[in-house]
């Protein structure tokens, strides 16, 4: 199946390097891969790094990560184009913030 998956994330700008921490938890608690980068939230550079982070992790093409919620926000929705079992597989390996 080629449908992909939907991702919540939580995006921090303005950090030190470029990297997905893991799966956390916010207050409601909905979980959220949490995801930093180097880049400003201006001029859409962190939502452009926030793909590349997520397409190199997940090993898409970045045409295949789509910001479909949240563009002005740190909490993001992202759809990822590709095979479910690959991508899931991928994410459940990363770690467990809570």
């Amino acid at each position: 199946m080629s449908d992909g998956v939907r991702l919540n994330v939580r995006l921090t700008p303005k950090s030190a390097s470029d990297a997905v921490d893991g799966v956390g938890r916010l207050a409601d608690g909905s979980q959220v891969a949490m995801v930093r980068v180097r880049a400003l939230p201006a001029k859409g550079a962190a939502n452009a790094a926030l793909v590349a982070v997520l397409a190199r992790t997940l090993k898409v093409p970045k045409q295949s990560v789509t910001i479909v919620g949240g563009g002005n926000s740190r909490l993001k929705r992202i759809q990822v184009a590709g095979d479910v079992g690959a991508l899931s597989g991928t994410i459940e390996r990363w770690p467990k913030l809570f």
